[in-house]
């Protein structure tokens, strides 16, 4: 039986690495409507994702300033235009109704437009332990398809998912299986990170 080297942390668990831009998921002119306060001591409130890290985040924009859902916001350490301050973390348990249905939207389409970044995933992912790889972690991908893909990529590295379904037999569609994964990772089901960074 083959066993694996162990190659130390998950691939593309970016830990204590900020996020620079989000995408507003809701945007609250006059705060949670939860919050019994009187209206003028209410926040305005935006829930947003990270584009890089998934990270689910609360913010105050500036006064006067208007989100729209799917806006891309700054929120690094330069100076921002549109936010006042991060409140911090948002457990998806938090997210509100309408955030919670734009989030798989957002995601879809970050993993789209990032094609190349998953894909290098599939090129690169390593052993876990000596029993268990990440590729392994995906939702639907068992031993057979994981030694097929360190097979194909030793050969030559994958390209896109196209590629990926082409080159390894009864391959689950890889996009919906990294789309499927990562939403798993914002809800908290997964023990391992692999694309979100908590």
């Amino acid at each position: 039986m083959r066993s694996f080297i162990i190659l130390g942390p998950l691939l593309d668990c970016n830990m204590d690495q900020k996020e620079e831009i989000v995408i507003v998921l809701d945007f609250l002119p006059n705060g949670y409507p939860f919050d019994d306060r009187p209206s003028h001591m209410k926040t305005t409130i935006a829930q947003a994702i990270g584009r890089d890290h998934f990270v689910l985040l609360e913010l105050v924009p500036k006064k006067g300033i208007h989100l729209q859902p799917y806006e891309e916001v700054y929120v690094g350490e330069g100076k921002r235009d549109k936010i006042h301050h991060i409140i911090g973390r948002l457990p998806a348990t938090k997210l509100t109704e309408t955030a919670k249905s734009e989030l798989s939207y957002v995601v879809k389409d970050l993993v789209k437009k990032n094609e190349k970044r998953f894909v290098d995933f599939f090129n690169k992912a390593g052993p876990l332990s000596t029993r268990m790889h990440q590729l392994e972690l995906l939702p639907g991908l068992g031993k057979k398809h994981m030694w097929e893909i360190l097979e194909q990529r030793d050969e030559k590295p994958f390209e896109s998912f196209d590629d990926l379904k082409k080159r390894v037999r009864l391959m689950p569609d890889p996009e919906k299986v990294v789309i499927k994964r990562i939403m798993a990772e914002i809800e908290g089901k997964e023990k391992h990170m692999i694309f979100v960074d908590l």
